[in-house]
């Protein structure tokens, strides 16, 4: 099959996925695999390379309802959907506005539909040579329903994943197979199934950051371990990712005066993916809280890197690893790896180990000459300055919110506010409402329960 055929085809594809996932019922149109199948590996690899079908449009809806920005009362008035205003003031329902205009469903399975059927490929055709490409379908597919996980699942909690409500875990290209939802348990289970398979089959560098690598899988393992609480394999996985070649940025050679002064594609970036910017999120409505400016001292670098004050003072946030207002970084990238292995060795009672590594990351971060190692007595105390400096460093990852959920789940009791034109929203901890609700369509269509309210 002729690339350029393939391309056209997997357009077709990719349309139809915006209905899942779904039954008979959902689609009248029937997948025709002679049409969506290719035959060899070069354009399977095509099919992953297509980095506005697989790699964007990661979940905004967990950014969208964090506490890392605001928007005001008039930028609110003016959003297009109801369904964002809704999202923005952690409504319990109707926040995910229709497919036809994109939401982060279709985008996850989307996605997740381009994996499968890569795989698919693969085994139907008896591809030869194919560990590689097969390795960044399972990455692709792990890493979509790690972030929907986030949005639409509650924390995972060892004693009540058997039972909470996970994800619909679609693992073939057949559409017409019935929704079900697997429990919270399942779907990590799948997760960490694709990523531990794929770590096998990678190899450590890719020829672009917009591939999956060994690298890469072993940082998302070591992510996905961390939100489960399983603090020695998250650990044991960071680790890995500095087996490799690696190299921290030093801020001192960036140019804060730049609109963008993080490189795209730079040193540090494992998987370069990005997330949906629209709604409450778009970047020239967004605005940072001065409390979370105030966080950054002033030799601290990122506090130029990262902000732009705007003419009304309001704090502009600038630090994207993609060099680009509309590509706020989802993938993972290697300040994330140190913090998620400082946190850990703090978690595990170890303050030496953990001190060693948020410092190894902050003196890369502060103006040269000037950084002041942090110090902490107990791992108690490690562990709460580690926890300020990932809500400082991981801005606008959509990272935050998949923090507050875990650190909720472990009693921190972290309540969330707004006030939206004098009226004053809350989301306490625990609320069911961090589990965000599933489109009302989706649940209509498949009959999948929706999320306890």
């Amino acid at each position: 099959m002729k690339l350029k055929n393939l391309l056209q085809n997997s357009l077709l594809l990719f349309t139809l996925a915006a209905a899942l996932p779904g039954c008979s019922r959902l689609l009248d149109e029937k997948s025709d695999m002679r049409l969506t199948t290719p035959e060899t590996l070069e354009d399977n690899q095509a099919l992953l390379d297509r980095v506005t079908d697989a790699l964007t449009g990661f979940s905004m809806s967990g950014m969208a309802s964090s506490d890392e920005y605001y928007i005001t009362d008039a930028d609110y008035n003016a959003l297009q959907h109801e369904e964002n205003k809704r999202l923005y003031t952690w409504q319990p329902d109707h926040v995910a506005v229709s497919r036809t205009e994109g939401n982060d469903w279709s985008s996850a399975y989307r996605a997740i539909l381009i994996a499968n059927t890569v795989l698919f490929n693969l085994d139907h055709y008896n591809i030869p040579n194919a560990g590689n490409v097969r390795g960044q379908a399972l990455v692709l597919r792990a890493i979509r329903y790690l972030d929907a996980a986030q949005t639409w699942c509650p924390a995972y909690n060892p004693a009540t994943a058997v039972a909470d409500l996970g994800l619909p875990l679609r693992l073939d290209p057949d559409m017409n197979r019935p929704s079900v939802r697997a429990s919270v348990k399942e779907t990590y289970d799948r997760i960490l199934a694709d990523l531990t398979e794929a770590t096998a089959l990678l190899p450590v560098q890719q020829v672009a950051a917009t591939r999956p690598s060994k690298t890469a899988a072993h940082a998302y393992l070591a992510r996905t371990f961390l939100l489960m609480g399983d603090y020695p394999k998250a650990l044991e996985n960071a680790m890995q990712v500095l087996q490799y070649p690696n190299a921290l940025m030093d801020y001192n050679i960036l140019n804060p005066a730049a609109s963008y002064p993080i490189k795209n594609m730079n040193s540090e970036v494992l998987l370069r993916a990005t997330i949906s910017t629209g709604g409450p999120t778009a970047y020239n409505i967004s605005k940072v809280p001065a409390e979370i400016y105030s966080l950054y001292e002033a030799n601290d670098l990122r506090k130029t890197v990262f902000f732009k004050i705007n003419p009304d003072q309001s704090i502009f946030f600038k630090g994207n690893y993609t060099a680009s207002p509309n590509g706020r970084l989802a993938g993972v990238a290697l300040d994330e790896v140190y913090l998620i292995i400082a946190e850990c060795y703090a978690r595990l009672g170890n303050t030496s180990d953990a001190l060693q590594y948020l410092n190894a990351l902050l003196v890369k971060r502060w103006k040269a000459g000037t950084f002041v190692p942090l110090q902490a007595s107990t791992p108690a105390q490690a562990l709460e300055l580690i926890k300020v400096e990932r809500k400082k460093e991981l801005l606008f990852r959509g990272i935050r919110w998949m923090d507050l959920k875990r650190y909720n789940r472990d009693g921190a009791g972290i309540n969330l506010s707004r006030t939206v034109l004098g009226k004053t929203y809350t989301l306490p901890a625990n609320d069911p409402r961090w589990a965000i609700a599933l489109p009302e369509d989706i649940v209509a269509q498949t009959g999948m329960p929706q999320n306890p309210r």
